[in-house]
């Protein structure tokens, strides 16, 4: 089954164009949270004869990195840059800081950016996650349209179903309908191809970038039954099997040095011999439909192979598949299900495969996606490219990093990278070119970073310092003799320690890193008590002094001067919760966002010019209404209450960096503020 939906047009029966010799296209695909050991040509068993038969005809990277996490790898990726500087040091939401903006920066550019003023076609197909406003009626600088691709079909936001994904977007339009044999992965690979085969019909010598961001296989557990039925019984045997089976073939083609041990099963995760008969079945079926995610996904780089042979592009296309970072610990143990009746593999599902089995994904390494130790950040790399290099099935065993494929692109297709776009310096990159790799040789002596979460790395040579969360102390190995990380050697040579730890600290502190990880020291344990603010404009309430407004109804005074404008009142939150009373276009409005929705409820009329008294009430409920001098202006209804506080804290007189509602933050009030009161709860 594919996908065929109208928006899609059927294969075309394109002749075969004769690609352009100097300048490659590139196509460069990526697959999120996945296991360094899952596929076939990285030991695996899982079976992907396509991308085998890339390795095979080109070269895989045995030790190159991703960031260890979805947002700051791809904006590492697409940036050449390391995250914190695109500002994506966590996820898609604001922390108050420019490493952790949630959103890249007008300080960077994306490849697409870059190849287009070289007369590159840029195409994009999948999973963008790198901005903050994810709405069809919010702002869209930031969505692919808008940062350099020529055409785009995929989602928005991160994770979702693969059968109804939410912000489904052709374009800039968001999608409201699906076909009935819609699975996300296919229109991902079908598009790719449509893209392909338009182009060499279209623009015959032009050169394209096409990037292909796979959702799978990240939960939800989502694939189809001619997919599953191949690997129903094949893990039966369970994870312990599993990863002495992987990590022998690992040996035996040369991925893993003998040298290096296999690491021992997570302390977490139960033997498998110990686990009760039925939850062997449920969890061997949750491994086999993660399987089937990536089957699905290889048979659709068999696709877009097949039309770039077909074209006649294959020889001169550069592709790389890559994973965003290592299996997937999140949902404990067993993993996860969020809902009731639910039917494997099927919409009517949400589950994850669990801490068990992505030990097994990650083999032969500790820790998982958000760590920084080997587990988290290690992919594989498969490169092809048989007009610009002679490798034929070898492995290369230079380190290498997300900021490497930048400056891999700039290389092979003669753009220039950028010092500065409409006024505004853009920073250096900071990776290298992979070519000298692609020979066969060394990339030079180098150190590379990384910080997620307080989770914190540095390589230089066979040498890296690793520390695992907030306050932990740092670990040394020699990644040459102990990839896998067990024997820690940083009170033996606590010199060579200090020093990379030095260096860390400079990149941390040149690279947006610090604060480290604002989340985990802004967020409090608890929130004002209060029920009463009394506000003037301009305060701000931060962390601990926010106010509690977690399931409570809202209340919101604010008496205003004769000659007011337009602007926020009070605002308290961003663009993914929070809530804000605000004046525009001389109207009254209230603003709720929930999870990234943004509901508005607004005046019809105008506001009086002269003094007034404003009063806005959010129910519990949702029920909301606008009060002007005491009388009632709008009522209606939102999805609800807050849900969580708002971690970017509450403005008076202005919404500070993040906005609630639909305007530009910081929208300061252009009159004066006599009184402003929030109350939480009800009126006494």
């Amino acid at each position: 089954m594919r996908f065929t939906a109208a928006f899609l047009t059927a294969f075309f029966c394109a002749s075969q164009v004769e690609a352009a010799a100097s300048r490659p296209n590139i196509v460069l695909i990526m697959v999120d949270d996945m296991g360094y050991s899952d596929i076939g040509c990285y030991g695996g068993e899982v079976q992907t004869p396509n991308i085998d038969a890339l390795a095979g005809e080109g070269l895989r990277f045995t030790q190159f990195y991703n960031t260890g996490r979805c947002c700051p790898t791809r904006a590492s990726l697409l940036t050449g840059l390391y995250p914190h500087q695109a500002g994506m040091g966590w996820m898609t939401t604001d922390l108050g800081h420019d490493g952790y903006r949630g959103d890249l920066n007008s300080s960077c550019r994306t490849i697409a950016e870059v190849l287009r003023t070289a007369g590159y076609s840029t195409y994009m197909a999948g999973k963008w996650h790198v901005t903050k406003h994810k709405g069809a009626d919010g702002p869209k600088h930031n969505w692919p349209r808008q940062r350099g691709f020529d055409r785009f079909f995929g989602t928005i936001t991160g994770a979702g179903s693969f059968y109804t994904p939410s912000s489904l977007t052709l374009e800039n339009t968001q999608l409201k309908e699906y076909p009935e044999d819609f699975f996300y992965s296919d229109a991902i690979n079908d598009t790719t191809v449509k893209y392909i085969e338009e182009h060499s019909r279209e623009n015959t010598g032009k050169p394209f970038f096409c990037y292909v961001a796979h959702t799978a296989p990240h939960w939800p557990l989502h694939a189809l039954e001619e997919d599953i039925d191949k690997y129903r019984k094949r893990y039966l045997g369970g994870w312990d099997a599993l990863r002495a089976e992987r990590y022998a073939r690992m040996v035996s083609m040369g991925l893993v040095d003998k040298r290096w041990k296999l690491s021992s099963r997570d302390k977490a995760a139960p033997a498998w011999e110990d686990v009760p008969a039925e939850r062997k079945a449920d969890m061997a079926l949750r491994m086999a439909i993660y399987a089937a995610q990536i089957d699905r996904v290889d048979q659709g780089i068999g696709r877009i192979t097949a039309s770039l042979k077909r074209t006649g592009q294959l020889d001169n296309t550069i592709i790389f598949f890559l994973a965003d970072n290592g299996g997937c610990a999140e949902g404990g143990i067993w993993g996860f299900e969020r809902k009731k009746n639910a039917v494997p593999g099927k919409d009517s599902s949400f589950a994850s495969y669990g801490l068990s089995w992505a030990n097994a994904s990650n083999t032969p390494f500790r820790e998982y996606k958000h760590w920084v130790h080997e587990g988290g950040i290690s992919t594989p790399l498969v490169v092809h490219w048989p007009a610009g290099m002679k490798a034929r099935g070898e492995l290369r065993s230079e380190p290498g990093h997300l900021i490497d494929i930048m400056a891999t692109c700039v290389a092979v297709s003669g753009a220039k990278y950028p010092v500065a776009h409409e006024g505004r310096q853009i920073k250096p990159l900071e990776g290298v070119s992979l070519l000298p790799a692609f020979a066969g040789r060394p990339l030079g002596s180098r150190a590379v970073f990384w910080e997620h979460e307080a989770n914190r790395a540095v390589r230089e040579g066979d040498w890296k310092l690793v520390s695992k969360g907030r306050g932990s102390p740092w670990e040394l190995y020699n990644i040459a003799e102990d990839r896998t990380e067990l024997s820690n050697l940083s009170a033996r040579k606590p010199e060579l320690a200090a020093r990379l730890g030095k260096l860390w600290q400079a990149y941390a502190e040149r690279a947006n890193v610090l604060p480290i990880y604002p989340r985990g020291t802004g967020k409090p344990k608890s929130y004002s008590r209060k029920t009463v603010f009394e506000l003037k404009a301009g305060a701000s309430l931060q962390g601990a002094a926010s106010p509690n407004v977690k399931g409570k109804r809202l209340e919101v005074i604010a008496r205003l001067a004769a000659g007011h404008g337009d602007g926020v009142l009070l605002g308290h939150g961003g663009v993914t919760d929070g809530y804000a009373l605000f004046i525009k276009n001389g109207q009254l409005a209230l603003a709720v966002r929930r999870s990234g929705k943004l509901q508005t409820v607004t005046a019809a009329g105008k506001l009086p010019e002269g003094a007034v008294e404003l009063e806005a009430v959010l129910a519990k409920n949702g029920k909301v209404s606008l009060k002007v001098g005491g009388k009632v202006v709008a009522a209606g209804k939102v999805a609800g209450s807050m849900q969580r506080v708002p971690i970017e804290g509450l403005y008076a007189g202005n919404d500070g960096e993040a906005a609630v509602g639909a305007y530009k933050a910081p929208a300061t009030f252009s009159g004066t503020i006599e009184k402003l009161t929030l109350r939480l709860g009800k009126v006494r």
